[in-house]
């Protein structure tokens, strides 16, 4: 039979809280009503996965179209930030001529917590073909480190 541990019930509880707050805040921050799915519920964008390589965490986010220009990367503590914008094609159609408009425009923030300690004087990022690339190396003190074992 396990024994009952209040700790346990109440980091469950913070837990949760940590994720309604989040749902909360994602809602109410200035670009949150850009969805890019209009008529949906709203996604966060640019659509990221997020793996662990090691040595870094390395994030790849889908975002065709943005102007490269307005592309913001910033690393605060573990948070991630991304930000730009995505521009209409022609300006020459006027909002109201849209039969169907799916393809969205506008301003984003998209903002993640990261798993470890960043050392945010090498991260870099690349953007081709739609596809961003971040690369977050660990800092040193954070990696594994490989223990050998001595046999007698």
């Amino acid at each position: 039979m396990a024994e009952w541990n209040p700790w346990t019930q109440l980091e469950q509880m913070r837990r949760e809280l940590d994720r309604a707050i989040d749902g909360f805040t994602r809602r109410t921050e200035p670009f949150a009503r850009v969805a890019f799915l209009p008529g949906r519920a709203a996604r966060q964008y640019p659509m990221m996965n997020l793996h662990d390589s090691g040595d870094a965490i390395k994030i790849e986010a889908l975002a065709p179209g943005l102007d490269p220009e307005s592309l913001e990367v910033s690393v605060v503590r573990h948070t991630l930030r991304i930000a730009g914008e995505k521009r209409r094609l022609t300006a020459d159609i006027q909002p109201e001529a849209f039969h169907r408009r799916e393809r969205a425009t506008g301003k984003f923030v998209r903002t993640i917590e990261l798993p470890t300690e960043i050392d945010v004087n090498k991260v870099s990022a690349d953007y081709t073909h739609g596809l961003l690339v971040i690369t977050l190396p660990k800092k040193e003190q954070v990696k594994p480190k490989q223990i050998a074992v001595k046999v007698n």
